[in-house]
């Protein structure tokens, strides 16, 4: 008998857009799709259970073995780290990490020390780093789009989307820090002790990707 393998999805629209995918591929998803108060959930028809979890939690409980293989943004991959593997990016849940500024300023055509307001400290800080700049960073967890217009910071790092949000509030992307979508994560260990029910299922998964392009 195989081992059932258990993958933990971001609630929301990645939850949303991973059930979809897995319905494509012939998955019974009825449980996920209706839920209830269960928070992990038995596909009928495959071997696989669905946990459904925050986003940094699903690194957390794909890195320690709890969950097999997880569906998680490459934002939080960014911010968060981990040890894991990345095996596939899935194609959906895109938008990017930009640096944005109020219209009109010149951010890098001055010396001071720059203060850069984030949700994503880690992902600013590696965006800096590389291009040699010191910078202060601001941890913000609400709208980060307040900070420049409070005088708080010269400049955030922050998804964006489509830029409607930035540009009613008078600031603009100047360039972007990195591309982002969801990917698919598989446990180190599990990739070793579940090879063939992973493959099975990686294979699947691309399968029907592949179909879509």
């Amino acid at each position: 008998m195989s081992q059932r393998l258990r993958i933990a999805l971001t609630k929301g629209r990645l939850q949303d857009k991973s059930v979809e995918l897995f319905e494509a591929m012939g998955l019974d998803c009825s449980p996920v799709r209706n839920p209830g108060r269960r928070l992990i959930h038995t596909l009928p028809n495959y071997p696989l259970d669905a946990v459904l979890a925050k986003a940094p939690d699903v690194i957390t409980y794909v890195e320690h073995g709890v969950c097999d293989l997880g569906v998680v943004g490459k934002d939080t991959i960014l911010e968060k780290g981990g040890a894991f593997y990345e095996v596939l990016d899935l194609g959906f849940g895109r938008c990017r990490f930009a640096l944005a500024v109020k219209r009109g300023s010149d951010f890098y055509g001055t010396y001071k020390t720059r203060r850069i307001a984030s949700k994503y400290p880690n992902v600013t800080r590696a965006f800096f780093e590389g291009k040699g700049m010191d910078v202060d960073i601001i941890k913000i967890e609400g709208s980060v789009e307040l900070a420049p217009i409070l005088d708080l910071a010269d400049g955030i790092v922050d998804i964006v989307e489509t830029g409607a949000t930035l540009k009613e509030n008078g600031l603009e992307p100047i360039e972007d820090v990195a591309q982002v979508s969801a990917r698919l994560i598989v446990n180190t260990a599990s990739m070793k002790l579940y090879k063939n029910e992973i493959a099975d299922f990686l294979s699947r998964v691309e399968r029907e990707l592949g179909g879509q392009v």
